[in-house]
């Protein structure tokens, strides 16, 4: 049944060798890993505005000055990341590039960074979406959690049939939003040209007395530059590009960024233009929309295609989590499962433990994640500070061609990121001191997960400079645990024989029938005279606690002897897989608890036919 539902909702199988037909071209990419990036423009604008009003309505022309500042770190970060992933074609973006040039903890806090912020990623961009679906469906407000559950659970479904299928799916969405805010930008453009829209924006550009401090500026800017979140998304996952990875991952990169500045631009334009004002009720681009479409047909289809693109946004971090979790895993910083493909070539693992990580934030923040939209943004900026600057020592280490132009770009990017850090953590504080706790213990995670990979491999290597001790043994004691005299106990029984010189019969028996367990002794002593039983009482109906006892002294008795000990459990298997739910699990229980004794422990299992 789990069988034929996980090929319903995921699909067949694929073969390692069609890996190649799961690699994304420039348009899918762009679809896949866009979509976050993309979907910001729909509040970055806002942010701005919002913060500037607080000041006065004249102070609002300051939002052009601050665009343009946001678009010179755009321009910074793009190049520099298109330098990333020609310089380290792996993937693992800020990770490998901060671990390479300043030092594996540095790399840890970049890498424990975006894990967190992708975890964010997808709840911010699901809330936001299912908040633009109850704004156009009151009814369904009380109900907005479980709506972004059931969104994250299909994103994770999608992204579980495979790269090239979940890019498929978000090819509509995301050109469709493309589509809208290309013609809104270009079509209000064309009527300012014409004259069909009067200038209405509160104040010229330059206007004095708009009260505005530097505090406030630096709050506008900071707020604006959310609009850059999910950039970086392409340099994690170059290994997911058809070849030549690095250059299509570049120019991808260099598409999605264009697009992006033409919609920040566009849109901060017109919303100055315009002379919109924010308002709790309505967004900003959604006065734009009316200001351009009026209330027609295209009006609505923005609403739709806004909405769209905030709910599949979460998948840039379903694209982008479990290639930095597979880099780290590499590294021995995280579990090697993080490592396994699954059955349609993605690694599931990551991809289940991010949409786990995102319904739990949701979950706890009851569906709105307006406070943590500035530790959001620590989550990414920190990463682009580290890399950047990484990226200097790179080139000041490699002295490659225009070397220092290029050391030039990657400074002015990693100033300005390490700029916003500061004012992140100077007038967002009490959103953003959970990332001082979160990232010690990350690191401290990260560490011992990496301690026990180096202390598995230090025990388990066989070649090294000091002679391997081997032992020999004299015999064999094999220990079979006996609940009932079934015929899968005697084929245990039998089969222990066969490879022990000696071998005992273990019962745990309680005190609500001792009629039967003094007969279910005699019937083993009558069809096993050579075996020697063993009746254990337990009288808090405890079997592992007594066979623990029983095995640890039969333990020291198989070391005097210098005999191996095995602890054989006999086990019948159903024919059904739906039918173990049937039977107790004794034997998993106590496989379980004597794998913490310093003994072989093996099980019989008896192959039930009906």
């Amino acid at each position: 049944m789990w069988r034929f539902l996980k090929r319903l909702l995921i699909g067949k199988p694929l073969k390692t060798l069609e890996e190649g037909s799961q690699h994304l071209s420039r348009t899918k990419a762009l679809a896949l890993l866009s979509s976050d990036a993309l979907s910001s423009v729909a509040y970055g604008t806002e942010q701005i505005t919002t913060a500037l009003i607080a000041a006065s309505a004249a102070a609002l022309w300051m939002q052009i000055p601050i665009a343009i500042l946001v678009l010179v770190l755009l321009a910074a970060i793009t190049l520099s990341y298109r330098q990333i992933i020609h310089a380290y074609p792996s993937g693992g973006g800020a990770y490998v590039v901060t671990s390479t040039n300043w030092g594996r903890n540095a790399g840890l806090v970049a890498g424990g960074s975006l894990l967190v912020d992708y975890m964010l990623t997808v709840a911010v961009s699901v809330a936001a979406g299912t908040e633009a679906i109850t704004s156009a469906i009151p009814a369904l407000h009380p109900y907005a959690v479980g709506i972004g559950v059931v969104i994250i659970l299909i994103l994770m479904g999608i992204n579980l049939r495979g790269v090239r299928e979940s890019a498929g799916f978000l090819m509509v969405p995301v050109y469709f939003f493309i589509l809208m805010i290309t013609g809104m930008v270009l079509y209000g453009l064309y009527n300012i040209a014409t004259g069909q829209v009067a200038f209405h924006a509160a104040s010229a550009i330059g206007t004095t007395g708009s009260n505005i401090g530097i505090i406030l500026f630096l709050k506008a800017f900071s707020s604006g530059s959310s609009s850059l979140t999910g950039v970086e998304a392409i340099s994690n996952a170059v290994p997911n590009f058809k070849e030549p990875k690095p250059r299509n991952a570049a120019a991808t990169l260099s598409i999605m960024a264009l697009i992006l500045a033409f919609f920040f631009a566009g849109i901060t334009f017109l919303s100055y233009w315009y002379g919109i004002r924010p308002n709790d009720h309505v967004t900003v681009l959604a006065q734009i929309g009316q200001a351009t479409f009026g209330h027609g047909v295209l009006f609505y289809l923005l609403q739709i295609a806004t909405a769209l693109i905030l709910a599949v946004a979460a998948n840039t971090g379903f694209s982008a989590f479990p290639q930095l979790a597979f880099n780290l895993a590499k590294d021995k910083f995280m579990p090697h499962i993080y490592m396994d493909k699954g059955d349609r070539l993605g690694y599931s693992n990551g991809i289940m433990s991010l949409a786990i990580g995102a319904i739990v934030l949701l979950l706890i923040f009851n569906g709105s994640t307006e406070a943590l939209i500035p530790l959001y943004a620590v989550g990414v900026f920190i990463p682009f500070t580290l890399s950047q600057s990484g990226m200097i020592i790179h080139w000041f280490r490699e002295r490659e061609g225009i070397w220092l132009g290029k050391a030039s770009i990657n400074f002015v990017g990693a100033a300005i990121s390490f700029a916003l850090v500061v004012i992140l953590f100077w007038m967002h504080f009490k959103s953003v001191w959970p990332y001082l706790i979160i990232m010690p213990v990350l690191i401290k995670m990260f560490w011992t997960v990496n301690k026990h990979y180096r202390a598995v491999a230090k025990q388990l290597r066989v070649l090294s400079k000091e002679p391997v001790k081997r032992h020999h043994y004299d015999g064999a004691t094999v220990i079979v645990l006996v609940s009932n005299l079934t015929k899968a106990t005697a084929d245990a029984i039998d089969y222990a024989q066969s490879m022990g010189d000696r071998v005992l019969a273990m019962h745990v028996s309680f005190d609500s029938n001792p009629e039967k367990e003094h007969r279910l002794g005699v019937e083993f002593k009558r069809e096993f005279p050579d075996v020697r039983y063993v009746d254990i009482h337990s009288s808090y109906r405890s079997i592992t606690e007594p066979s623990l006892r029983f095995v640890d002294e039969i333990a020291k008795g198989a070391k005097e002897r210098n005999h191996s000990l095995t602890i054989l459990i006999p086990q019948f298997v159903p024919r059904h897989g739906w039918q173990n739910a049937l039977h107790n699990q004794n034997s998993l229980r106590l496989r379980t608890a004597l794998a913490s004794r310093d003994v072989t422990v093996s099980t019989y299992y008896f192959h039930l036919k009906e």
